[in-house]
């Protein structure tokens, strides 16, 4: 194979014995290449900070053997209806006044309810009107929902593929993969930029996660931004027991992701609080540049705010700046004197 200076840097004709290739090179050397790849597109020093909240918790209808949010599972997890836009503004202006960038906001559902837009719409424009992008989750979308997202000013549209194709029907039935690519398309279509990426760690074989990435990088426009997460093993699911997933093989994941995707954000996302500092920083240097920043994702337990900060600290890594975040937003220092003083859990605003 020719070494990656030699090719064509953004592709969309991706063969998987290409990636496998890569995933099988001596691991200095594909960190090396990931890393310099990394240098083209991006400040290597700085990473963008989302923060993920739940504005609709549990009873989702899909059988997703990694979900806690599954009806079909006893996770004993709070069912709850979607929160009043009151709740969602204080969880985004805390997150704003804690260094994020961008509010995600991720419902359990199978798809949204047509009666449900107008809500969703009206979280998008005041989150938005405080300065930050704007991102939703929110199951399968229609084009006409899609549309109708996008002119409410949505910026970003996660909608994970999770897993190669092949391995896709081990992990959930109650949906294609093609109803996702579909998703996607219907996102795409509409104007919003794509997040999507997919989830290491649930029995996998690595020529599925080269199955996945293939997937993601052959789109007909890279995703702007790829979420790699790492199983967060939850009692009551089907995944509950799964092997502890191998740590040099998920930064060798990272590098191969920035590689085949070298202008999308690369981003840690579930299961990072399972990773020492050492771990995280190796997956910086593979090329990760995006980090969940809240001590809860969804349903799950993520690091707290000020160890996120720290470690940042230690490595000199900046949050990166958001263009359009109002003027009253807290600069770098006063961003760690902030969280170093009250810790996250007093910044965010815990619902349910």
């Amino acid at each position: 194979m020719s070494s990656t200076s030699e090719m064509p840097v953004i592709r969309n004709d991706w063969r998987r014995d290409e990636v496998l290739a890569l995933f099988n090179k001596p691991f200095n050397d594909l960190i090396y290449e990931a890393q310099s790849l990394h240098r083209r597109f991006f400040d290597p020093n700085s990473v963008q900070l989302s923060t993920l909240l739940s504005i609709k918790t549990g009873a989702c209808p899909e059988d997703c053997k990694y979900c806690p949010q599954s009806a079909r599972y006893d996770t004993g997890l709070k069912k709850e209806k979607l929160l009043h836009i009151d709740y969602v503004l204080e969880a985004a202006k805390a997150a704003k006044l804690s260094g994020a960038t961008r509010f995600c906001m991720g419902a359990a559902w199978r798809s949204p309810h047509d009666r449900d837009i107008p809500n969703l719409v009206e979280m998008i424009s005041e989150v938005k009107a405080l300065g930050l992008e704007t991102c939703m989750t929110l199951g399968m979308l229609s084009e006409n929902q899609a549309e109708k997202l996008a002119d409410a000013g949505l910026d970003y549209y996660n909608h994970n593929l999770d897993t190669s194709p092949e391995y896709y029907g081990e992990i959930i039935t109650t949906r294609t993969y093609q109803d996702r690519l579909d998703t996607l398309s219907n996102v795409r279509y509409a104007g919003m930029k794509v997040c999507s990426g997919g989830i290491l760690g649930m029995g996998e074989e690595q020529n599925d996660r080269a199955g996945l990435l293939v997937q993601l990088a052959n789109l007909p426009d890279h995703p702007d931004s790829v979420p790699i997460n790492m199983l967060v093993k939850v009692s009551g699911t089907p995944l509950s027991d799964a092997d502890d997933f191998e740590p040099f093989e998920f930064i060798r994941t990272i590098a191969v992701a920035r590689l085949m995707m070298p202008k999308s954000y690369v981003r840690l996302s579930a299961g990072r609080e399972q990773m020492n500092e050492q771990m995280q920083a190796l997956a910086f240097l593979a090329g990760a540049n995006s980090i969940f920043y809240c001590e809860k994702l969804l349903t799950t337990s993520n690091p707290m705010s000020n160890d996120d900060l720290q470690l940042l600290k230690k490595l000199g890594i900046r949050p990166e700046k958001y263009d359009s975040v109002q003027s009253d937003s807290v600069d770098e220092s006063e961003l760690y004197r902030i969280v170093g003083e009250s810790r996250g859990d007093n910044l965010f605003y815990r619902v349910g």
